[in-house]
């Protein structure tokens, strides 16, 4: 019986479950869902690993463990995702925010900016945290999912930037009005013959609409470009995060679109995870 173990033991039970199952990192995936059963920071596991598991917190980790096991991502098991120092509520209705998509905050903050619109905002992750650190400044989230919008809306909440977003349920720029120094946005951009190759727990675990266009994995850029020039402010930016091989393919549906000073930014990793151009 896992309430006869201490948490050590249990712990150890736990990697070997998830090793077994195929999850990337089981050790730390073991670790953190301890602390969540447990109901203490992860950093604390370490002072309780020679005690023996309460019978409450032993079902409660059996749970989460059987959960990951089958591929439920961790950030949904724990209803929250750290992202730029912040941490934001998830679910299965919204994209997880990834380390990548930092990448594209730091580009947006790099200049000034005062009005601002997500595109496909999904948990808020992009939008809330260049309203965070720009106390000045206001914007607008849009996505099609109102399951996604009432997500952003509770992290808007939680770190106290209601009073200067407004978030709308709107098929890219339909229900968008007025004008904006920045645009951004992180689209589904993984092609419909590029899905089978994600990891169960993206391709299984996170809304398919938020991935994929169903197609060639640039229909979403295409949208943007086309409509983005009619809400630039003379001057204003967009940022848009793509994939790595689409780099050339995004600038270019920007060129077309009469922007201008395209450039293409790399993550940490070097790849090609921004492509940013300027209204005229």
């Amino acid at each position: 019986m896992i309430a006869a173990l201490t948490a050590a033991q249990a712990m150890v039970a736990a990697t070997a479950r998830l090793r077994a199952a195929g999850v990337a990192d089981p050790a730390r995936d073991a670790r953190v869902l301890l602390a969540h059963a447990a109901r203490i920071e992860a950093s604390r596991v370490t002072l309780i690993a020679p005690e023996e598991l309460s019978p409450e917190i032993a079902e409660r980790y059996d749970q989460l463990i059987s959960l990951r096991a089958i591929r439920v991502p961790v950030s949904h098991l724990l209803g929250e995702r750290e992202f730029y120092g912040r941490h934001f509520r998830v679910s299965r209705d919204v994209l997880d925010p990834r380390p990548e998509t930092e990448t594209l905050v730091e580009a947006a903050l790099s200049e000034p900016f005062d009005h601002v619109l997500d595109l496909g905002t999904g948990s808020g992750c992009i939008l809330i945290t260049l309203l965070a650190e720009r106390t000045s400044a206001s914007g607008v989230g849009a996505d099609l999912s109102e399951s996604a919008c009432l997500q952003a809306s509770a992290n808007a909440v939680q770190h106290q930037v209601q009073e200067r977003v407004e978030i709308l349920r709107s098929d890219w720029f339909e229900s968008i009005e007025g004008e904006f120094d920045l645009i951004v946005s992180n689209p589904p951009y993984i092609s419909l013959s590029e899905m089978e190759e994600l990891s169960p727990e993206v391709r299984e675990h996170e809304p398919r609409m938020a991935l994929t266009d169903e197609g060639d994995g640039l229909g979403a850029y295409r949208h943007i470009a086309a409509s983005a020039p009619d809400f630039l402010m003379p001057g204003g930016r967009i940022l848009v995060e793509i994939g790595p091989t689409q780099g050339q393919s995004v600038a270019s549906l920007f060129q077309v679109a009469g922007l201008v000073k395209t450039r293409i930014i790399h993550d940490l990793d070097g790849r090609d995870r921004v492509v940013l151009a300027k209204m005229p």
